[in-house]
């Protein structure tokens, strides 16, 4: 059995991580209320906004996205991962570099890059993959405007040819407790089915549907990824918070059997120091 003294560190060593991981944990609970807040909000815009880019390419002919829907042979494709600058979250940044090594697997024989959106992804996945860029900076300043920053880069990339295909993985908030990773198709849009289209009598244009279109189409874009990066924001403090009160309860428990440990160990010495005066008075009287 360990020393009182080792035993007694310990215990300071454990009380000290538990008021940690406490602070942690409601550091993340207040941040994650703005953060869940800000994509509740966010959510039926950017699902109207989809909506309303669907329904009018559906009911105009040929193609209307310009390079924006150019589908062209699969040989480039870049994988953007969307993780956070800090750990201590559990499997949160895990699960996206793991889907991103899968996407990259999937595509053998083609050139696969990843384009990274946080400081823990890209020191991991450029270890095993190319990692063009790196966006560390974005959630010190998360506006739509800094995004959009982004969306025009990874855009330009597209359409200029140096990629055909471009993939965003990042973690959907459902809530505190759950993350769901998600792969979404940046570029090229996907093709819509007319069976969404509105009927052309409905409604009057002004412009006309092709410009309405080509306008929305870098707005849905510009949209979409920060919709990913948002829910990623919220997703990142409801895994730190749950992850950080599991930690704590451990740190609890474990305190509490050193202190039994200890409070053990304690009375046994007291025992042995009572049987050795007890002893040596014994010895004294013979």
């Amino acid at each position: 059995m360990a020393n009182l003294k080792e035993i007694r560190n310990r215990i300071t060593s454990v009380s000290s991580t538990m008021q940690i991981t406490s602070a942690m944990k409601m550091v993340s609970a207040a941040k994650l209320k703005k953060a869940q807040d800000a994509i509740t909000a966010m959510r039926p815009y950017a699902e109207k906004l989809t909506e309303l880019l669907q329904s009018l390419s559906a009911t105009m002919d040929g193609e209307v996205g310009g390079d924006f829907t150019a589908q062209r042979e699969i040989n480039k494709v870049l994988v953007v991962a969307v993780t956070s600058n800090r750990g201590l979250c559990g499997a949160f940044n895990t699960n996206v570099i793991k889907q991103t090594k899968a996407i990259a697997d999937s595509y053998a024989g083609k050139k696969v890059d990843v384009f990274s959106i946080g400081k823990k992804g890209g020191d991991v996945l450029k270890k095993t993959n190319t990692v063009i860029a790196s966006h560390n900076s974005i959630y010190d300043n998360l506006t739509f405007d800094a995004v959009a920053e982004i969306a025009n880069e990874l855009t330009e990339m597209f359409t200029s040819g140096e990629y055909d295909k471009i993939e965003i993985v990042y973690n959907q908030f459902k809530n505190a407790a759950t993350q769901i990773v998600q792969t979404e198709q940046f570029l090229p849009l996907a093709p819509v089915a007319s069976e969404t289209a509105v009927a052309a009598g409905d409604y009057l244009f002004e412009p006309s549907k092709e410009e309405i279109v080509l306008t929305l189409i870098p707005k849905s874009l510009k949209t979409q990824l920060y919709k990913a990066i948002r829910d990623s924001f919220a997703s990142e403090h409801g895994a730190r918070m749950t992850a950080m009160h599991k930690a704590t309860d451990n740190a609890t428990e474990l305190r509490d059997q050193l202190k039994l440990t200890y409070n053990k160990a304690r009375q046994a010495a007291i025992t042995n120091e009572i049987l050795e005066i007890v002893g040596g008075a014994e010895a004294l009287k013979g």
